[in-house]
């Protein structure tokens, strides 16, 4: 076990300790003010998406130290997703245990604060008062949808990873982010890296200069497959394919950027941190070495299974970030540092994980050159609990707080290097902040009813990635 999960519960371990089912959900849009605490000082929360990530972040939420919080409203388009996150917060020891000893009930959710359909995020967060958390972990095409209602109802935020897939969506949440500020609202994100103790600890060292002039950084995340980034056909039947292609949203660009963006995020925003820039353009390859599934039945979703990308900074660096989803393959979970002093290891195993360490030379295999190695107090280990302590601090003290805007440049780095691989062709910065293409433009107005944003032809088939053929548009 490695430094970052040695000592707590992680938001995964969470999950496998009390209950397993997929990610995903969603919903859908609309517009009012203000925010910190309210007066009775309990901290009154409603979460969108009640998939693993929701269920997850929730229960950060409530073992945060800057309490109390109370989980009032939930909110999904899948009952069952809905119930089985229920089931599993009300199951958790951790949480039994904390409510026990606070003498406090930490989850309040009866039968009339748990809704379903694409209008439900409204009807969770009309539960809560101005300066109450909403947590919205749905599929990236509602995100906007939702965080605009948010901020009418003067909710502090918090929003899961990534939170864009294109122009369009990217340019409306830095207009959101900066409407959220003004009316001093608090907003956390889920690039949890940047509250990875070993992580802070490492760019401090690398702001003292002690790697010297930053050159190249590399990022890996190639195991097997993962999520719902592989589906085969939709099975029709009761279940509309609009909520198929929800219930599988890593499969579909519109729903998550696809696996790149959604998998592979947290080493592109930890190593852009490093460089404390975000790249202006990249180049990349990629294609899918396997169209069936073991069984035997064809796969239709619009990702590849493997990818590499190499971003450019405005200084000549570079970044190349590796990522595959194929099982059997030698397996690779970790980021790279290299200055002209030396090189450092920033996730040591995973999105994140400890400890980080500084190498004179460039050879991290040398232990005898190893000169830093990060430590972590045993109540740091999280960085997922790093990240609601330092969100409810911010509110509890009405300290600025707003982390959207650095989150969409983000997701836009992990959108352009998606889709040079997908064209074929360089993509700047600029190119993908500004392009007029929107994957799921109707996402505000979605009902049951609706069909999807990518249709099936006639043998169940989506339209995917052609490089060098569909040079403009990713398909």
């Amino acid at each position: 076990m490695n430094e970052s999960t040695s000592s707590s519960t992680t938001r995964r371990e969470f999950l496998k300790n009390t209950g397993r089912f997929a990610a995903a959900s969603a919903l859908a849009s609309m517009a009012i003010p203000h925010v910190h605490a309210a007066e009775n000082n309990t901290l009154q929360i409603a979460f969108i998406g009640c998939g693993g990530r929701g269920t997850g972040a929730a229960a950060d939420a409530l073992m945060s130290r800057n309490g109390p919080m109370k989980i009032v409203a939930m909110a999904d388009v899948f009952e069952h997703r809905l119930k089985s996150s229920y089931d599993t917060l009300m199951a958790s020891k951790e949480l039994k245990a904390k409510a026990a000893k606070e003498g406090t009930t930490l989850v309040d959710v009866p039968e009339d604060r748990k809704f379903i359909g694409f209008d439900a995020y409204k009807k969770a967060m009309d539960c809560l008062k101005p300066g109450d958390v909403v947590i919205l972990t749905t599929p990236l095409a509602f995100r906007w949808v939702h965080f605009t209602y948010a901020i009418a109802k003067g909710l502090n935020v918090f929003m899961e990873k990534p939170l864009t897939a294109d122009g369009p969506t990217s340019r409306r949440m830095i207009k959101l982010a900066a409407e959220a500020s003004a009316k001093n609202l608090k907003c956390g994100v889920g690039l949890m890296s940047r509250h990875a103790r070993n992580l802070e600890q490492l760019h401090q060292k690398v702001e003292d200069g002690e790697l010297g002039d930053i050159m190249l950084l590399r990022g890996y995340r190639m195991s097997g497959p993962g999520g719902s980034a592989f589906s085969e056909k939709w099975p029709g039947g009761s279940t509309s394919e609009l909520l198929w292609q929800i219930s599988r949203f890593h499969s579909f660009i519109w729903a998550s950027g696809g696996l790149f963006n959604d998998f592979y995020i947290h080493h592109v925003d930890h190593l852009c941190w490093m460089k404390n820039a975000w790249p202006v353009k990249a180049q990349a390859l990629g294609g899918r070495h396997y169209k069936h599934a073991p069984e035997g039945g064809l796969y239709v979703d619009q990702n590849f299974d493997a990818y590499t990308v190499e971003y450019t900074f405005a200084d000549g660096a570079r970044l190349i970030m590796d990522g595959r989803c194929i099982t059997g393959c030698n397996d690779i979970y970790s980021s790279y540092v290299h200055g002209t002093k030396g090189v450092a290891i920033g996730a040591a195993d995973g999105d994140c994980g400890a400890p980080s360490s500084i190498y004179k030379g460039q050879n991290t295999a040398d232990r005898a050159s190893r000169i830093w190695v990060s430590k972590i107090a045993p109540d740091e280990t999280n960085p997922y609990r790093n990240e609601w302590n330092a969100l409810t601090e911010a509110i509890r003290n009405d300290k600025p707080y707003n982390e959207v805007e650095r989150g969409v440049k983000a997701s836009v780095v992990g959108s352009m290097g998606r889709k040079a691989a997908h064209t074929g062709q360089l993509v700047t910065f600029d190119d993908m902040l500004n392009s007029e293409q929107e994957y799921a433009p109707d996402a505000d107005k979605f009902t049951m009813d609706s069909p999807a944003p990518v249709l099936a032809d006639a043998k169940g088939m989506y339209p995917i990635p052609q490089p060098g053929i569909k040079r403009h548009s990713e398909y």
